[in-house]
Formats: C-alpha cells, structure tokens, sequence
C-alpha cells in the first residue's frame, strides 16, 4: 500500500511551507488510496514544546487534512536508533569516534535517483563524508534516525521540500546498509517570497496560525498552497479538497520555485467568503469575535443576519468585518477624520443632512428603496448631485468613507439610530 508521512518538528508553529508539504503528501496518499502517518521529529529536547505540536495537530485539522494511525514519536525511539547503530558498527560499516558512532561511506560510487519531480539526479560519493548516526551525547544525527523510522514505518513514497534534496544520498547509503530498499523520492520546489528570496517574516506572515487569526477560511488556506506549483488545469483556481484528489497527479507539479502571492492567497478568501452561507459565514463571524475581543452582542441574529449578507461581497477576511461595521454595534465608534472634513466641514453639506433627516422623519416604510427615493428627490430639488447628500450622510451615520450601499446600511440600522446620528452631525 501506498504509505506517505509528515513530520513535524514541534520547535515552533506550523509554516506554510511545511503545510503545503502536508497537503501535498495527503493528497498523494488519498489519490492513491493509501496512508499518510505523522511522525513527530522532537530530537531536539530543548526546543521541542508540547504546545507547538498541538498547534500543529490543531492546524492540520482545521486545513482538512487527516491522518492514518497513531503518532509516532522520535524522542521515545533512542534505544531503537542505538541498537541499529550499532549493528551497522559490529558489521564492520561504522566507527567509534569517542562516545559517537560514524558511519564509513564508500567512495568512488555514484547514487542516482529518480525524483518524482524533478527526474533522474546523480550524487558522487566522494562529495559525501562519513556520516554520523549517533552522536556523543547519545542522539540520533537527522538522517540516520528518519531512515530507521521510514523503513520501520513501511514508508513508500518521501514527498518534501528541494532543501532536503543533499539529505537524499545520505539516506540511500543508510537504506542499503540496513539491508532495505529505498522510497521513492519526490522533491517540491520551495515556496518563495514574492522577491524570490526565502519565504520568511519579512514577506508577512509565515505559518498558519498567523493567517488564521486574520481570518482566513480554511478552504481558501488549502486551494491556494495546492495552487503553488500545481494546477488542475482549465485555469481554474477554486477548488476543494475532494475535487484536488481526483484530479491530483503529483507528476503535474512544477520544477521551479513558486511565488507566495498575499494579493491572489487574500483574493481566494474572498471569494470563499462569498461562496458561504450566510448563517454558516455569520456562525464563523460570530466566533471570530468572540476569540478575538470585538463585542457584537448588541445586534438581534435577524439584523445580524442581514449585516452579513450585506457585508459578505465586501470583505476579504473575517477579521475586515468588525473594523467595517463597528457603527452597527455602538455609537462609540471610530471616526475618518479626513472624511469627516471633507464631507462634513464642507459648505451646504450639514444643512443637506438636516433636510434629508426631516424627510426621513416623516417615512413610514423605511426600506432602502424608498430611502434612496428620498435622497434623490431632494437632490433634484436643490440642483444636487446626490453624491452630496449620500457622502455626508455615510460618514455622520458610520464614521466612515467606504462601506456597504449606503440606503441598504439605513435600513439595517434603522430609522431611530439613522435620525439620532444625522441630526447630531448637522449640528
């Protein structure tokens, strides 16, 4: 059976990188109908932390990407690598150097492999020196442990970044030693920065977490690292997990270096944003302000309801919702000094909201159709553009110069907070 793992180092939260790593290995192992297991690289025990990892598995989870299985943890496998070590040290393939144990790598010989991606490579022993498989403080070196791992493990295939492309060599001279075939091997281009340089800080956010506590959806999260050096061909560019395995074929994947985009990754959310129900879309705004601080208790669900319908084809992320429509949750909210300048400072304008707000007063039906009426009635009655009387009006009733239809935010509103906040600006 096909066998594929991921394996975290618990020294920090989940990078985009290793996410798109995991995507790729999951849909690999589904398009096969394999298995894809976890393995935790925790070696290093005074970096590794418990509450990285379960960040990690609480990240992998919410992207939608399963695992077969139970974890398998290195740090609880240091009897097992001493034991291989040694072996290979009674076979004569190893040396003691002190309290370390090095393995002899024979010169002269060429290792070719055929990389899933990037094709046949070939790898001079002579370039390689005698590796270490258990150092003297009695730790595992990285390449001995994870081929002893992988081996045990019944591992298949090894999907990874092209940075590990000069551990390949050593790992087969590792397999061959231990008497086991190798995987096969498949090395993904890295994901840059949009200068081409290393994808890191410097680029924005980095891991996962990051873009999950801006908002971003985590289907959005998933279809944009699958779009980074793959494609399903057509130019299309939404699409879902369960489409992405039966159209996956890892052999489509590129053999160059891919671009992080903020602008298309933030582009995609959008438009899953759009995609999603309005009650499910307000379940998740619901929560998002809740975990982050923005109190929106204030609003009845029906209200809410329709804020979000409203607000739904206007934001990118679920954390642009509140700073948008922070006028419908309290009457302390902030205001564009700028705007309120140059539309409420501006000669005639007060005295058009007051007029506006009289005729307001006197509507019985206060939907936005018979709102925006109102408005251009008066604007042709005083040889206005309407513009001067909507511009005005938006930023006495919301602070701001941007927003939803202004006559749709009215209605929602409502009439009593509309009037309160116009008269108060006319002032």
């Amino acid at each position: 059976m096909t066998t594929v793992r991921f394996a975290p180092s618990p020294t920090g939260f989940l990078h985009l990188g290793s996410a798109r790593t995991a995507l790729v290995n999951w849909l690999f192992a589904r398009k096969q109908g394999g298995k894809m297991l976890l393995r935790v690289e925790d070696t290093d025990k005074i970096r590794s932390k418990e509450e990285y990892l379960e960040e990690i598995l609480e990240d992998l989870k919410w992207l939608g990407l399963d695992w077969d299985g139970e974890l398998t943890y290195q740090s609880k496998r240091f009897a097992v690598y001493r034991q291989k070590a040694e072996q290979l040290l009674a076979g004569g393939k190893a040396y003691r150097e002190g309290d370390a144990i090095i393995y002899k790598v024979e010169n002269g010989r060429t290792i070719e492999i055929d990389d899933m991606i990037h094709g046949s490579i070939a790898f001079s022993t002579d370039e390689i020196k005698d590796q270490v498989m258990l150092k003297s403080d009695g730790s595992p070196a990285y390449n001995f442990c994870c081929v002893v791992d992988d081996a045990e493990l019944g591992i298949t295939h090894i999907i990874r970044g092209d940075d590990h492309i000069s551990n390949t060599p050593k790992q087969v001279l590792f397999y061959e030693a231990l008497g086991c075939n190798p995987p096969v091997f498949g090395h993904m281009p890295l994901m840059m920065g949009a200068d081409g340089a290393k994808l890191s800080k410097r680029h924005g956010g980095v891991s996962v977490e990051e873009y999950r506590k801006e908002g971003f959806m985590p289907e959005a999260v998933v279809n944009y690292l699958m779009l980074l050096g793959w494609s399903p061909g057509d130019d299309r560019e939404i699409l879902s997990l369960s489409e992405a395995v039966k159209l996956f074929d890892i052999k489509d994947m590129s053999d160059v270096q891919s671009r992080f985009d903020i602008q298309k990754f933030t582009w995609i959310n959008a438009e899953y944003i759009k995609a999603t129900d309005t009650e499910q879309l307000a379940r998740l705004i619901r929560s998002y302000c809740s975990e982050n601080g923005m109190d929106i208790s204030s609003m009845k669900e029906d209200e809410f309801l329709e804020l979000v319908d409203l607000y739904k084809v206007r934001i990118k992320t679920l954390a642009e919702f509140y700073p948008l429509t922070e006028s419908f949750f309290t009457d302390d909210f902030r205001v564009d000094e700028k705007g309120r300048k140059k539309y409420l400072d501006k000669e005639g304008n007060r005295e058009n909201l007051k007029v506006f707000a009289d005729r307001i007063e006197e509507m019985d039906d206060f939907g936005h159709e018979k709102i925006e009426q109102v408005c251009r009635d008066i604007a042709e009655e005083r040889s206005l553009k309407a513009a001067q009387i909507i511009h005005p009006t938006r930023m006495a009733i919301s602070g701001q110069t941007r927003g939803a239809g202004l006559f749709e935010m009215m209605e929602v509103l409502g009439k009593e907070k509309v009037l309160e906040r116009m008269r108060k600006a006319a002032e």
